[in-house]
């Protein structure tokens, strides 16, 4: 599965920041055994398979602690509004969490604005502390410091239909030039469904056009990034990807808003020939009316037989510095971030376990994570590794970019070099 090349993924990740404090840095202020614990945990397409699993946890836990309530907070993904919500937490510590989960592209800059316990101590005593692979552990290194367990790993590959494929004679695409004639087909013989769902506020749907095209969000040159979005092979990868919002494809008045999440939705509703979806969506896919319906296969790239590099995300749970209860919270992230609770939250969600135990007994008994193991030993991708890109994140400079070229209101080239200069201004400060 080349873990390696993933945790060097997840690490040039854990150094972007989402948002930053604009007071002070916060500090603890105690160590409580009782009262109520906060926990931030994100939001989902469809929450109900993930809070069963969490309310699981929080039975057992307050089984274990008495005295100790619970009280979990499903926060957004959306990057704009997840970023003002740390925000706020960072800002007032008497309003945030003690324990929270986020991003592994957000990790280190929530480090640096000081926001993020220092677990480096707690996890290396704790009883599972072996099955985590030191590569993925690195992942939440900063500094030398170890800042969170991580969770959950997840790539993206192509959802499609196979009722609708089966009965048009259609077979799975192996090419970019067969995913277009594909969702050209299902488009022209079924109006009412998308041909592909994709979404012009899709980040991690569209880098794997981009990346596949030899292109690339920015370069490094020692300590400085600059950005190439605005590349001749970059443009090629952003104009295939622009391309699918058609009117034989993916009307542009339909798609323009849609965010990964919404794709998700979409192809679970039956509203969607294929989709670009990560494994954690096989839930809310399995919730929808597609269920047994459907199959899943890496995502082409331009060349036949090639696979697109992907995004290969994931998830960390944290403790907040603020914390007034840090045991409590320290022993609640390994309940909810052990074997037992990870499994469990791949039977509700699909996640990936981080924890080398749990992963191998869910890939060895699962054929459904084949494509997605498939896809992680073609070769994965990551966003720029400096904590400018939280602002860049949050910033929305990518979405923007794909719509003002979606709707028309701009070219590839005058998009891509607006987006470039905005990269490059956000590098700058750093």
């Amino acid at each position: 599965m080349k873990l390696r090349r993933l945790a060097a993924l997840a690490v040039a990740g854990a150094l972007v920041s989402a948002c930053a404090p604009s007071t002070s840095q916060p500090s603890g202020g105690g160590d409580e055994k009782t009262g109520t614990l906060k926990v931030w945990l994100y939001d989902e397409a469809q929450r109900a398979p993930k809070e069963k699993v969490v309310n699981d946890a929080v039975a057992e836990f307050k089984a274990a602690h008495s005295g100790v309530e619970v009280e979990v907070t499903y926060i957004p993904t959306d990057p704009g509004p997840r970023a003002e919500k740390m925000k706020g937490a960072f800002n007032d510590p008497a309003s945030a969490p003690d324990v929270v989960e986020v991003g592994n592209t957000d990790l280190a800059g929530y480090v640096a604005a000081g926001g993020l316990a220092d677990l480096t101590a707690d996890l290396d005593g704790w009883a599972e502390a072996g099955d985590l692979p030191a590569d993925l552990k690195s992942a939440a290194t900063v500094n030398g410091k170890v800042h969170g367990l991580p969770w959950w790993l997840g790539v993206r590959a192509l959802y499609l239909r196979t009722d609708v494929f089966q009965e048009l004679g259609l077979k799975p695409p192996t090419s970019y030039a067969e995913l277009v004639a594909a969702a050209r087909q299902i488009r022209a013989k079924k109006p009412d469904m998308l041909g592909i769902a994709v979404g012009g506020r899709y980040v991690f749907g569209a880098l794997p056009f981009v990346w596949d095209a030899g292109g690339d969000l920015a370069t490094q040159s020692r300590d400085r990034y600059s950005a190439t979005i605005n590349s001749p092979q970059s443009r090629a990868g952003v104009k295939a990807y622009t391309d699918l919002f058609q009117p034989g494809i993916c009307p542009a008045q339909q798609c323009v808003d849609l965010t990964g999440g919404k794709t998700v939705e979409a192809f679970a509703a039956g509203k969607a020939g294929m989709a670009i979806l990560p494994n954690s969506s096989r839930g809310p896919v399995e919730a929808g009316s597609v269920k047994g319906k459907y199959a899943v296969v890496p995502l082409p790239g331009s060349k036949p037989g090639s696979i697109a590099p992907a995004f290969a995300g994931g998830q960390d749970l944290t403790v907040m510095a603020s914390t007034k209860r840090r045991t409590l919270a320290v022993e609640f992230l390994k309940l909810l971030g052990g074997k037992k609770y990870q499994l469990a939250m791949y039977d509700a969600m699909g996640n990936l376990p981080t924890l080398a135990s749990a992963r191998a007994e869910v890939v060895g008994k699962e054929p459904f994570l084949k494509p997605f193991v498939d896809t992680i030993n073609a070769g994965t991708r990551f966003v720029p590794v400096t904590p400018a890109w939280g602002k860049i994140d949050a910033q929305l400079v990518v979405p923007n970019m794909l719509q003002k070229i979606i709707t028309g209101r701009a070219g590839i080239d005058a998009a891509t070099d607006e987006a470039a200069s905005a990269m490059n201004a956000a590098f700058a400060e750093q």
